[in-house]
Protein backbone atom coordinates (compact mmCIF):
# COMPACT_ATOMS: atom_id res chain seq x y z
CA UNK A 1 0.00 0.00 0.00
CA UNK A 2 2.68 2.53 0.91
CA UNK A 3 4.65 1.69 -2.26
CA UNK A 4 1.68 2.74 -4.37
CA UNK A 5 1.35 6.03 -2.49
CA UNK A 6 5.09 6.67 -2.80
CA UNK A 7 4.96 6.11 -6.58
CA UNK A 8 2.06 8.54 -6.96
CA UNK A 9 3.87 11.18 -4.88
CA UNK A 10 7.09 10.76 -6.89
CA UNK A 11 5.18 11.44 -10.14
CA UNK A 12 4.04 14.80 -8.75
CA UNK A 13 7.53 16.04 -7.83
CA UNK A 14 9.12 18.82 -9.87
CA UNK A 15 12.62 18.14 -11.20
CA UNK A 16 13.69 21.71 -12.05
CA UNK A 17 13.76 23.30 -8.58
CA UNK A 18 16.75 25.50 -7.74
CA UNK A 19 18.60 24.69 -4.53
CA UNK A 20 17.66 27.33 -1.95
CA UNK A 21 17.86 27.43 1.82
CA UNK A 22 16.50 29.39 4.74
CA UNK A 23 17.86 32.95 4.68
CA UNK A 24 18.10 33.14 0.89
CA UNK A 25 16.34 35.92 -0.98
CA UNK A 26 14.16 34.35 -3.65
CA UNK A 27 11.84 35.51 -6.39
CA UNK A 28 8.76 33.26 -6.62
CA UNK A 29 6.82 33.38 -9.90
CA UNK A 30 3.27 32.45 -8.91
CA UNK A 31 0.41 31.82 -11.31
CA UNK A 32 -2.73 33.80 -10.52
CA UNK A 33 -6.13 33.16 -12.11
CA UNK A 34 -8.49 36.09 -12.51
CA UNK A 35 -11.72 34.97 -14.12
CA UNK A 36 -10.70 33.16 -17.29
CA UNK A 37 -7.27 34.84 -17.54
CA UNK A 38 -4.03 33.63 -16.04
CA UNK A 39 -0.99 35.74 -15.28
CA UNK A 40 2.28 35.41 -13.37
CA UNK A 41 2.99 37.59 -10.35
CA UNK A 42 6.42 37.82 -8.74
CA UNK A 43 6.80 37.70 -4.94
CA UNK A 44 10.33 38.51 -3.75
CA UNK A 45 11.51 38.11 -0.17
CA UNK A 46 13.55 36.16 2.37
CA UNK A 47 12.88 32.46 2.93
CA UNK A 48 11.86 32.17 6.60
CA UNK A 49 11.36 28.43 6.79
CA UNK A 50 11.19 25.20 4.82
CA UNK A 51 9.24 22.27 6.12
CA UNK A 52 7.75 18.96 5.10
CA UNK A 53 9.07 16.44 2.67
CA UNK A 54 8.23 14.76 -0.60
CA UNK A 55 5.39 16.48 -2.46
CA UNK A 56 4.05 18.06 0.77
CA UNK A 57 7.09 20.34 1.19
CA UNK A 58 6.36 24.03 1.75
CA UNK A 59 8.39 27.18 2.20
CA UNK A 60 7.49 30.58 3.65
CA UNK A 61 8.70 33.84 2.11
CA UNK A 62 8.55 37.21 3.88
CA UNK A 63 8.80 40.68 2.39
CA UNK A 64 8.04 44.20 3.60
CA UNK A 65 5.60 46.05 1.39
CA UNK A 66 4.75 49.69 2.18
CA UNK A 67 6.05 49.25 5.73
CA UNK A 68 3.90 46.17 6.39
CA UNK A 69 5.37 42.67 6.62
CA UNK A 70 3.78 40.15 4.28
CA UNK A 71 4.37 36.41 4.53
CA UNK A 72 3.26 33.80 2.03
CA UNK A 73 3.56 30.05 2.31
CA UNK A 74 4.03 28.25 -1.00
CA UNK A 75 3.84 24.52 -1.73
CA UNK A 76 7.19 23.63 -3.27
CA UNK A 77 5.87 21.24 -5.93
CA UNK A 78 2.65 23.10 -6.75
CA UNK A 79 1.70 23.73 -10.39
CA UNK A 80 0.83 27.30 -9.30
CA UNK A 81 4.52 28.00 -8.64
CA UNK A 82 5.96 28.60 -12.09
CA UNK A 83 9.57 29.27 -11.11
CA UNK A 84 11.76 29.99 -8.08
CA UNK A 85 14.80 32.21 -8.67
CA UNK A 86 17.50 32.64 -6.04
CA UNK A 87 18.51 36.31 -5.94
CA UNK A 88 21.15 35.99 -3.20
CA UNK A 89 22.27 33.51 -0.58
CA UNK A 90 21.99 34.45 3.08
CA UNK A 91 24.15 33.42 6.01
CA UNK A 92 21.99 32.21 8.90
CA UNK A 93 22.53 29.82 11.77
CA UNK A 94 19.03 28.52 12.39
CA UNK A 95 16.31 26.63 10.55
CA UNK A 96 13.43 29.04 11.12
CA UNK A 97 13.85 32.82 11.11
CA UNK A 98 10.82 33.77 13.23
CA UNK A 99 12.85 36.50 14.96
CA UNK A 100 12.70 38.61 11.77
CA UNK A 101 9.03 39.38 12.49
CA UNK A 102 9.90 41.69 15.40
CA UNK A 103 12.77 43.43 13.62
CA UNK A 104 12.63 46.48 11.38
CA UNK A 105 15.16 48.37 9.31
CA UNK A 106 18.78 47.29 9.20
CA UNK A 107 18.41 44.69 11.96
CA UNK A 108 15.88 42.79 9.81
CA UNK A 109 18.48 42.10 7.12
CA UNK A 110 20.30 38.82 6.57
CA UNK A 111 24.03 38.81 5.76
CA UNK A 112 24.89 37.72 2.25
CA UNK A 113 27.18 34.86 1.33
CA UNK A 114 29.32 35.89 -1.64
CA UNK A 115 30.31 32.89 -3.74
Amino acid sequence: MTDIIREIENEQLKADIDDFRVGDTVRVHGKIKEGNRERIQIFEGVVMKRQGGSNRATFTVRKVSNGIGVEKTWPLHSPNVAKIEVVRHGKVRRAKLNYLRQRTGKSARVKEIIK
